[in-house]
């Protein structure tokens, strides 16, 4: 875990994330998961999560080793702010809060937990993430659970967790959340889409080997420093594909994307991504109608990409996004990755997605189910 989250430490650090991670050991020490294994290694594990696949700092991944301690033991808030301070209660109480949200209930009774936590996270964007955290764990260790649990837990998933994740632009997670949940909820499905990735995959490298040679060529010629390979869809959304187009797998044109990743910074980034696409058109035919441009209008939740497709060898239409490093942090890591690039600017558009948030959250004209929708 310190491995992981060395970037972030400063002075002090280690022996505060320590202290947390001894704390939480001794409090949990006679628990065990549905697993087997002891209890400990889940906060360790969502903590690992925060750090590596989230970026987030050494406030998040004390809050992360502790966010079971307060429900789950002797400890209050009152013991946390004076073992760390006030912001670390804080989100601990928040997260200690969302716990609470989804006893068994109605639809309605649960919407309207949903929107109560949603207005004590707002307050720290934190809260939230880690809470992600706690569930893309929870979900990867899910065999372990009863049938009905799995099920239930799977479904809140897609139903909040996945919109979330995308909300916030976790690409990796949201992805990797709503493919777990698919896993459970559409167990035949899932394996099947699964079986038939694995057994087009050859081909699939093949291809998409041949398409990338001259695309290589030409960029190099052009002094661009890059990185350029292929990504398979996810299993959830070529499920997505299959139902809402009513096509079978084997007429989904598109189960893979290209993806070039420049090393470009600054200034040029924009001028640099249009270069790059201008190239990739000169060696493809591209389909006009097919342009997608995120750079100069990014998405809402900050994701900023080239999107073309283009005619590759064999008359194939292929996805090609163009994008750079710091883009493609950003699209992966979502807004915690803003903040390793932050000049003030990105700062303010966080704040300015909580605050609307907070605004719908006030609202009292809304019932809480038109809020879920909304959402």
């Amino acid at each position: 875990l310190l491995k992981a989250c060395r970037r972030t430490l400063e002075k002090g650090d280690k022996l505060l994330i320590r202290k947390a991670f001894d704390i939480s050991l001794e409090a949990h020490k006679n628990m065990r998961r549905k697993s087997g294994e002891p209890y400990i290694y889940h906060p360790l594990a969502v903590a690992h999560i925060c750090a590596e696949e989230i970026g987030l700092g050494t406030t998040s991944i004390i809050c992360a080793l502790l966010h079971d301690v307060v429900e789950d033991t002797e400890l209050t808030i009152e013991d946390i702010e004076r073992l760390f301070g006030q912001k670390e209660a804080k989100i601990i109480d928040g997260l200690t809060k969302i716990s609470g949200v989804f006893i068994e209930q109605g639809s309605s009774q649960q919407a309207e937990n949903f929107r109560k936590m949603l207005l004590t996270m707002s307050e720290d964007v934190r809260v939230i993430l880690i809470k992600l955290a706690d569930r893309l764990h929870n979900m990867r260790t899910l065999e372990s659970m009863k049938h009905e649990k799995q099920i239930k837990i799977a479904s809140e998933t897609l139903y909040l967790y996945a919109p979330l994740a995308h909300r916030l632009g976790l690409n990796a997670i949201k992805t990797e959340l709503e493919n777990l949940a698919l896993k459970y909820t559409e167990p035949v499905i899932y394996k099947e889409i699964e079986t038939k990735l694995k057994e087009t995959e050859p081909e699939r490298k093949k291809y998409i080997a041949k398409f990338i040679a001259p695309l290589k060529e030409t960029l190099e010629g052009q002094g661009f420093r890059f990185n350029v390979f292929g990504r398979p869809k996810s299993i959830y959304s070529i499920n997505n594909k299959i139902k809402t187009k009513g096509v079978t797998f084997e007429e989904i044109y598109d189960l893979f994307a290209i993806r070039i990743i420049i090393d470009s910074y600054g200034d040029k980034e924009k001028t640099d991504c249009w270069k790059v696409y201008s190239l990739v058109t000169d060696v493809y035919y591209p389909s006009p109608e097919r342009l997608r441009d995120w750079i100069s209008t990014p998405k809402a939740n900050g994701y900023e990409s080239l999107h073309t497709t283009v005619m590759g060898p064999d008359g194939k239409w292929v996805e090609v996004q163009i994008r750079t490093t710091r883009m493609d942090e950003i699209a992966e890591k979502g807004y915690a990755a803003h903040w390793k690039y932050k000049d003030g600017s990105n700062e303010g558009q966080l704040d300015d997605w909580l605050k609307k948030i907070r605004d719908i959250l006030e609202s009292p004209a809304e019932n809480a189910m038109e809020f879920l929708d909304n959402f």
